[in-house]
């Protein structure tokens, strides 16, 4: 098969994104020689990781939040600042690696949401990107005026007009609305900017938004849930998803089964990306990478692992079970929280064979994300595996430390990547939007001419 020019198509290539928290993935990062503890709040930190991930190509950083302190705070937290202040920051020192923050449906507004990451988009000349998550912690309800949080449909339900509203709002200046006229003093023009007046179930939003449209048309849209709702979601809407999958065959079925939602939703497979967390140690040697591991695993808190672990299956566990078996957990279908994290502890505590402290051993650092210790040339074997058998687009990178996990990433691994073939080798765009290799989203308001018009 070739292109209309007469060329061969561009071989498949891989996406990899930075997933950055603090001074690393690993609860006891922070603690380790390797890291130094005060960069958690240190921009210059954030900034430079930025630029760290922009000599290796990648095509973009992510920052997870969560809107509350909880119980786990006093050995941990991963969520000190707002990531799309702190994204801004990181934008003015980089110039093309992408920008993905999180924001919560449940807790926020569109129109401030579809402000602040159209602000960022700007900023950085269309690299940002929105992760879409709804919430689920009591905690989190607790700070916005609720004694509980809404029910997963109902979380899911004003995610979905929450997400329209933003797309509409984003939409509501048309490409060329702003004029910047110095000679005739049209600033803008309002024939080309648009109120949405959306009434929903969960809205009434009159618009325009205050901030014109940007560079790569609207954010690019990431989603990080894998229960049936948040699948049906991210085909919707989704251009990339984050996903937990520990398996190569657990990553087979759900690349099958959500590139056929997408199909399903009328959109092409080709729109949404997937990647999967990858957690890597990595050394010289397999036994160097497996001292790198054990040296961070010394440090962890038995206390604090007990109660990530609480929150995930929503049992309270404590100290005296830990060499008991996992207890009967809830059905995936009855819980509230997040279901798809429920159902990977269920797959790997394998139905009471695993004792507390075995399954908190399997979900050490990565949380249910595919962990792997070896060299670098293994990890490349690895990324390859699943990305040539049908798991994979590419991968979202969770250095144990930083920033040297991410160096060493960098600087030791992509250029296997790169020299098999499977990793650009420069940037193709400006824009995060034509790095993961998406097109512009066409206006709502600008007439598409008819094949039998055009």
């Amino acid at each position: 098969m070739t292109t209309s020019s007469g060329s061969r198509p561009a071989r498949r290539q891989l996406h990899l994104n930075a997933f950055l928290w603090g001074v690393g993935q690993h609860e006891a990062a922070w603690r380790h020689p390797l890291t130094t503890e005060s960069d958690v709040l240190n921009v210059a930190h954030y900034q430079n990781l930025g630029r760290i991930a922009e000599r290796g190509k990648l095509d973009s950083l992510f920052f997870a939040d969560a809107l509350q302190v909880d119980s786990r705070i006093k050995h941990n937290s991963l969520f000190l600042l707002d990531p799309v202040t702190l994204l801004s920051a990181i934008a003015v020192a980089t110039e093309r690696i992408g920008l993905i923050g999180t924001a919560s449906t449940t807790y926020s507004d569109p129109y401030t949401v579809a402000r602040r990451f159209a602000t960022l988009d700007h900023i950085s000349g269309g690299r940002a990107g929105w992760n879409i998550v709804t919430g689920h912690q009591l905690e989190e309800a607790a700070n916005f005026g609720l004694d509980a949080p809404p029910l997963h449909s109902e979380r899911y339900a004003r995610g979905a007009e929450f997400v329209d509203v933003a797309l509409e709002l984003w939409d509501s200046w048309e490409d060329d609305a702003l004029r910047l006229d110095v000679e005739s003093g049209l600033f803008a023009d309002p024939d080309k900017i648009h109120t949405i007046d959306h009434e929903g179930e969960h809205f009434r939003i009159r618009g325009p938004l205050s901030s014109p449209r940007s560079l790569q048309g609207h954010p690019l849209l990431v989603q990080a849930g894998s229960s049936e709702a948040g699948k049906d979601f991210a085909a919707r809407y989704a251009e990339a998803v984050f996903t937990a999958q520990y398996t190569l065959e657990q990553g087979q079925e759900f690349y099958r089964d959500l590139k056929a939602r997408v199909v399903k939703a009328g959109r092409s497979a080709d729109d949404l990306k997937v990647l999967p967390g990858f957690y890597p140690f990595i050394g010289d040697t397999e036994e160097e990478a497996r001292a790198l591991e054990q040296s961070f695993n010394d440090l962890k808190s038995t206390e604090f692992a007990l109660k990530q672990l609480s929150v995930i299956v929503g049992v309270d566990l404590g100290e005296d079970s830990l060499d008991s078996p996992l207890p009967p957990l809830p059905s995936v279908e009855d819980f509230d929280g997040q279901k798809s994290r429920l159902q990977l502890v269920k797959d790997l505590a394998g139905d009471g064979k695993h004792t507390v402290r075995e399954v908190l051993e399997l979900l050490s650092g990565g949380r249910g994300h595919r962990t792997f210790v070896g060299t670098a040339e293994q990890v490349a074997d690895e990324i390859e595996l699943w990305f040539t058998e049908g798991a994979a687009d590419g991968f979202n990178i969770m250095p144990p430390y930083l920033p040297g996990g991410l160096e060493t990433f960098v600087d030791r691994v992509v250029p296997i990547l790169q020299q098999r073939g499977l990793f650009r080798t420069d940037y193709t765009s400006t824009t995060l939007r034509g790095n993961y290799g998406l097109s512009e989203p066409v206006n709502r308001h600008v007439a598409i001419p008819s094949e039998a018009t055009a």
